[in-house]
């Protein structure tokens, strides 16, 4: 048999406003399962404030602890998370999950193409557009026109899987119609092959001056300073307490994605979780006990292995993201970074906190690309965005930096 379809996820809510909801996870386990998750709950922008893991590799258990809004989509969450748990299949007229994993085809790209009268806040308001249809941007080019026209090209991909369909188009526009009202020109989406992607693309790697100074603040941290980064994190391992499992513990600053940043850390590594438990102690501290073991079953014993995976933890929860301004001749661009896993998935609603961040500080966007990159042994999401600073009575570098990071962390 199996379980039923609707009990692979369920959802019980919190009984009082600012109290937790509880969301449980009963279904087969795969890899990199736990990081899937956390990035559907990140994209939805709950906060986790607790998270109980336990599996035997065949079957896992997950609950999570969350804190939505009035907004959220507590429905639509839900069939999300219950998308990228292992595939169902149907018998005696009702729905099971069972164990086999099927190789997802890639999504369809499509090219979203409108021209409008240029504003303050006008990207971002574009941006949350898209991310309530559930349109993923792969990738984006602004430009700004002497006239004060914008032609913006968006890649985007469908949740859905509709866009093909006119219905979809048409809500789409209207959507956008609806948040930019006259100051709308045109606007055109079409399907387009993976040659007109790839040429899109660009070359995969970055002009040697800006990998220079992206290598600088990885490594130099020439460009950042500490009000830029999270505080280093305490990480103890021990393979004495359990004969089979490695035990990782981590004391940390909270951060928004911070479950994602260690779940995509282990998922990449080929690291399984066999028990775990995240508990935010105060608003800005958390623990998490992991044990943890390699796809072959056995703990880690290997000092490098323990040591690099140690490294490339206390990296992803001290700089999950790189921010940083740059002098581009005579104008200023802000450059974010956001590391891709191995699979090709990147980090949510970056370039929506961005936005957000950039109109709250009343700042205009003159131009902004997204494009990835090889920068060392890693393919990195960079956001190159040429900043319009009027007559350059706005807020300083520091403030711009400050206000970005702390968008993308949720601490704003």
């Amino acid at each position: 048999m199996g379980i039923l379809y609707d009990d692979v996820v369920l959802v019980n809510h919190s009984e009082r406003e600012g109290d937790p909801s509880v969301i449980t996870v009963n279904c087969p386990d795969k890899t990199g399962l736990g990081s899937d998750l956390c990035r559907i709950i990140l994209f939805f922008g709950l906060s986790i404030v607790r998270v109980d893991v336990s599996t035997d590799g065949i079957w896992c258990y997950i609950v999570f602890w969350v804190v939505g809004t009035p907004k959220t989509r507590w429905s639509l969450l839900k069939k999300r998370l219950m998308g990228v748990c292992p595939s169902c299949s149907s018998a005696s007229g009702m729905s099971y999950y069972c164990a086999e994993l099927q190789s997802p085809r890639p999504p369809d790209v499509f090219l979203l193409t409108f021209c409008c009268y240029d504003r303050r806040g006008l990207l971002h308001d574009v941006t949350a557009v898209l991310c309530d249809l559930e349109l993923t941007i792969k990738k984006v080019k602004v430009s700004t026109t002497p006239d004060g026209k914008v032609m913006d090209l968006f890649f985007i991909t469908d949740t859905r899987e509709l866009l093909h369909t006119k219905k979809r188009q048409e809500d789409t526009y209207d959507q956008l119609k609806s948040v930019l009202g006259d100051a709308m020109i045109s606007c055109d989406i079409e399907m387009v092959g993976s040659e007109i992607t790839g040429c899109s693309q660009g070359p995969s790697f970055l002009p040697q001056e800006i990998a220079e100074d992206m290598f600088s603040f990885e490594i130099l941290n020439e460009h950042q300073s500490r009000s830029l980064a999270c505080n280093k994190a305490s990480i103890a391992v021990d393979n004495l307490l359990s004969p089979g499992h490695t035990l990782v513990q981590i004391v940390c600053q909270d951060h928004k994605g911070l479950l994602y940043d260690i779940m995509r850390t282990l998922k990449d590594y080929n690291i399984q979780i066999s028990y775990g438990r995240f508990t935010s102690k105060t608003k800005t501290e958390c623990e998490l006990d992991l044990f943890i073991m390699q796809a072959d079953g056995k703990k880690i014993v290997d000092p490098s292995k323990l040591n690099a995976l140690c490294s490339r933890l206390q990296m992803e929860l001290c700089r999950p993201l790189r921010v940083a301004l740059m002098n581009r001749g005579p104008d200023t661009e802000l450059l974010v970074a956001n590391p891709v896993e191995l699979s090709g998935k990147g980090r949510p609603i970056v370039f929506y906190d961005i936005t957000l961040a950039l109109k709250m500080l009343n700042i205009g966007i003159f131009s902004a690309e997204i494009g990835r990159y090889v920068i060392g042994d890693r393919e990195w999401e960079i956001y190159r965005i040429l900043l319009d600073e009027g007559n350059g009575s706005g807020p300083s570098r520091n403030k711009i930096e400050e206000a970005v990071w702390k968008m993308l962390m949720g601490w704003e």
